[in-house]
């Protein structure tokens, strides 16, 4: 049977109600197994799988308890986004209220910390618990606008019938991820909702550019804190022999003296002073800055302090929050992976052999040609991880022990990656039900 694939600008052509319509049979066939002349979205079907997996009822209430007023105002001065929220509301709340949305914006896990727009419309997004202090993850209330995005790393819109709990069909949703530029890290994401009457297409676009309109604007910030840092560690600096840097707590290098000038660092989670050994540099001896600290490389002509690399845990149990874990004989030391670092590592850690540029790209990108991507990235993992990745072919270093953590379901395996390698090691998790009368 041939089956047809919804995409967004067809639904938008087609009256709301008989879209909505169209989207509830499509669910109903899809949750029930059943063979459809019409599939879902990619995206869509994929997080109903994982709703699916995780045993969420399509047709309960959901709701997680809300976080408490004082914890809503501990994670609002705690995030990063509190820095930005002025260019989000000066972007998306005139526009929201205009045309019936509200402007949502949630921390990592998915809880709700703002939310403004028109009266009317919140207290609809009230009935829903659509408010300040809910879990709207996708582990809570399954496919949405908020949680959906969280997942995937890649901005989303849900209508109607695709959000997998049947209560939220009367409502529209586009939300984008904002990622932290100075260390990459997931902050949470900008969503604009509304009643089912009020998609327009172009709402991602517009969610998708005002976040990254965020992410702009904290890279300033950080550029002007280099720059205070720089002019507090230059006297310093000029009175320390040897090789030595000024980095700010995410690694990031302001001023270097004695030594070639690089972008970045790579530091403990927790950086600390004293005595620390960095795989990129060996033992060091670290101090604090106002706004960073003061890496020196210890110059030992003994060689006592070399330390060896023993094992890497790559972790990749957790969507987006991918992590590596060195380990020597002066202890361990753990950096958070971008999505293709993550990728990258373990598509090596699959191939212990090695694999050349032009087969990590095949692997990758299902497109060998694309080897400048491939030296780019693997030449920044390298700055970082010189003591266990070796290249000509690329692979890790054959005395380290890697072990790889992966998520309990398979078909939960780096779920942002488009791999096809990473789609085979999903295994037969990988292909929609939907799709199944597509397989030969």
């Amino acid at each position: 049977m041939h089956t047809t694939m919804l995409d967004v600008a067809r639904l938008a052509a087609m009256d709301a109600q008989e879209a909505a319509r169209l989207l509830t049979r499509v669910r109903a066939a899809t949750l029930a197994g059943r063979d459809s002349k019409v599939a879902p979205r990619t995206e869509i079907g994929e997080s109903w799988r994982r709703a699916l997996n995780s045993g969420l009822d399509p047709d309960g209430d959901n709701r997680a308890g809300l976080l408490s007023l004082a914890e809503v105002e501990r994670r609002r001065r705690r995030s990063p986004l509190a820095e930005v929220l002025p260019v989000l509301r000066d972007a998306l709340v005139s526009v929201a209220d205009a045309a019936q949305h509200i402007m949502v914006v949630s921390d990592a896990e998915g809880r709700l910390l703002w939310r403004e727009g028109h009266p009317s419309v919140l207290k609809l997004a009230d009935a829903l618990g659509f408010e300040v202090g809910a879990d709207w993850s996708e582990a809570a209330v399954g496919t949405n606008g908020v949680g959906t995005p969280l997942v995937t790393g890649r901005p989303v819109q849900v209508y109607s019938a695709e959000h997998f709990v049947a209560s939220h069909h009367t409502w529209t949703c586009a939300g984008a991820p904002v990622v932290d530029p100075r260390d990459g890290r997931l902050l949470g994401v900008v969503d604009i909702s509304g009643p089912l009457g009020t998609m327009h297409p172009a709402t991602l676009s517009f969610v998708t550019s005002v976040a990254r309109l965020a992410a702009a604007e904290l890279r300033n910030r950080h550029f002007a804190a280099l720059e205070r840092l720089r002019t507090a560690a230059a006297p310093v600096l000029c009175r320390v022999g040897g090789r030595a840097l000024a980095v700010d707590d995410n690694g990031w290098v302001a001023a270097v003296t004695g030594m070639p000038p690089l972008d970045r660092l790579a530091l403990p989670k927790v950086p600390r002073a004293g005595r620390v050994w960095l795989p990129s540099l060996g033992m060091c001896a670290v101090e604090p800055l106002p706004g960073g600290r003061l890496v020196r490389v210890c110059e030992e002509a003994d060689g006592s302090d070399t330390a060896t690399a023993r094992r890497v845990v790559l972790d990749v149990s957790r969507p987006r929050r991918c992590s590596v874990t060195v380990s020597g004989d002066t202890g361990s030391w753990t950096q958070e992976l971008s999505p293709r670092h993550a990728e990258l590592l373990f598509v090596l850690a699959l191939n212990r052999e090695g694999l050349s540029a032009a087969q990590l790209a095949r692997d990758i990108f299902a497109d060998p040609t694309r080897t400048v991507t491939v030296r780019a990235e693997m030449s920044r993992l390298r700055r970082h991880l010189a003591e266990v990745l070796a290249h000509r072919p690329y692979r890790f270093s054959e005395d380290v022990r890697v072990e790889v953590v992966r998520p309990d379901h398979a078909a939960d395996l780096l779920p942002h990656s488009l791999s096809p390698s990473i789609a085979r090691a999903r295994g037969g998790h990988q292909r929609p039900a939907w799709q199944a009368s597509e397989a030969p």
